[in-house]
């Protein structure tokens, strides 16, 4: 006979509900106050950690510090567990909204912005890991690798910071919101193949063999997703919509989602390209789904109450979590400060000039081709796991590290003025409006 599983701690429960309580708590509070400023709650939001963190709580009350958010791994790994899931399905709403039909019209628009967003940055970064002080590598690292992880760190874009930021400040449904969610999907999935180049160049050195094999997962990947999966998705959705209300189709929903995410982790591919593959076959069930006459009965405004959940409670979390892990006291080096501000302005002018060029390129408006650098230029938790990736394989030092989720959340931030001021020279069109008010049930924050 069979053990019984083991329980949680009574402790280790206690310490859980107070930090998910406190994140949320502060979190709120943050974004709120930035609404106030003009600014969308995704910035207090993500500021939410760096306060909570090392960085201030930790260095000014280090007794409330250890007992609120201690050092235990066990514990963080609970935290990171919610964090996790509440961001794969913040991925997933943002591919439900997605809109195929545009990115088919415009899918080379998408292409040149997302290029040019990568190479430039991409160069620059490895160019400035040749360049940065030894101080900022370890004694075991070696400076071509390093290189190479500095500018994968560069290039990739967080769509799960793009989607918060479009969605908080209502341009999901304006074509340069769909425009940057498609550029950034294409980025992100570049970026985690070369992550996963520069890693194997960390360990065992680059195989032809493991890189083939990965393309090869990728593509598969996607063609099973359109030829299998678009069924598949449409017959589960209008199997749970017979139900008498939505709640089928928000489970049904979610663990789709995960699935796609399970999916492409299983692969060696990361979990948030599977969630967006996911809620984008979703969005196009439920753009092929026929009217119905009864109230309450389409898959959008059945899902409604998974994205009032993601976009208020989950999504925060997650973006609290991710400043959790700076330590800004590793900037007291004068070498790691002076280093860090250089490398902040390379990742901003390689990021944004890139966009900027693809989208005049390709034909885009001065001021389209600002906001698309803009939401391009956003980093976010994605940025974290490049260095994160990078400290647990050596190549990276605290202070590299440190300075990379800076970089990160100092570009998530600056996203929202820019977009707000270039987007407000960019008029509404006229299938912009009607797909407003398909999105209309969405509840996004302004």
């Amino acid at each position: 006979m069979s053990s019984p599983l083991p329980s949680l701690a009574p402790h280790t429960l206690l310490v859980f509900l107070l930090q998910v309580s406190l994140l949320l708590m502060v979190a709120l509070a943050l974004g709120r106050l930035a609404t106030r400023f003009g600014l969308p709650a995704l910035v207090g939001e993500l500021l939410t950690g760096v306060i909570l963190g090392p960085s201030l709580l930790g260095a000014l009350v280090p007794g409330a510090f250890a007992w609120v958010l201690p050092a235990d791994a066990d514990q963080l790994h609970l935290v990171d567990a919610v964090g996790q899931f509440g961001v794969l399905l913040l991925v997933g709403v943002t591919g439900v909204q997605l809109d195929s039909a545009m990115l088919r019209k415009r899918g080379i628009t998408g292409a040149k912005v997302s290029l040019a967003g990568l190479l430039l940055p991409l160069a620059l970064g490895i160019a400035a890991g040749f360049l940065v002080p030894a101080a900022l590598l370890t004694q075991t690292s070696d400076r071509g690798t390093f290189a190479l992880f500095l500018g994968v760190a560069m290039c990739v874009t967080a769509i799960p910071v793009i989607a918060k930021t479009l969605s908080d400040m209502g341009l999901l449904h304006r074509d340069i919101g769909q425009l940057t969610l498609a550029a950034g999907m294409v980025d992100d999935a570049v970026g985690w193949f070369l992550l996963s180049v520069v890693s194997a160049a960390a360990t065992t050195g680059v195989r032809a063999g493991a890189v083939t094999l990965s393309v090869v997962y990728l593509i598969g990947f996607v063609v099973a997703a359109l030829v299998v999966g678009r069924p598949l998705v449409r017959w589960v959705l209008d199997l749970a919509g017979k139900a008498g209300d939505g709640g089928p189709r928000v489970t049904a929903s979610v663990v789709l989602i995960l699935l796609g995410a399970a999916a492409t982790h299983a692969m060696g591919m990361e979990a948030l390209f599977g969630a967006f593959i996911a809620g984008i076959l979703i969005g196009q069930a439920r753009a092929a789904e026929k009217p119905d006459p009864r109230p309450g009965r389409s898959i959008w405004q059945d899902l409604s109450p998974l994205r009032t959940i993601v976009l208020s409670v989950l999504a925060p979390l997650f973006m609290a979590t991710a400043g959790l892990r700076m330590d800004l006291t590793a900037l007291a080096d004068p070498k790691v400060l002076l280093a860090g501000i250089a490398l902040l302005l390379v990742a901003i002018a390689g990021k944004f000039a890139g966009a900027y060029i693809g989208a005049r390129a390709s034909r885009l408006s001065h001021w389209e081709s600002i906001a698309l650098g803009a939401g391009m230029n956003s980093r976010g938790v994605v940025e974290v796991v490049v260095a994160t990736t990078g400290l647990r394989l050596g190549v990276l030092s605290i202070a590299t590290y440190t300075v990379i989720v800076l970089i990160a959340v100092i570009t998530s931030v600056m996203g929202p003025p820019i977009l707000r001021w270039s987007m407000s020279h960019v008029e509404i069109t006229e299938l912009e409006q009607e797909r407003a008010l398909a999105f209309s049930g969405q509840g996004a924050r302004a």
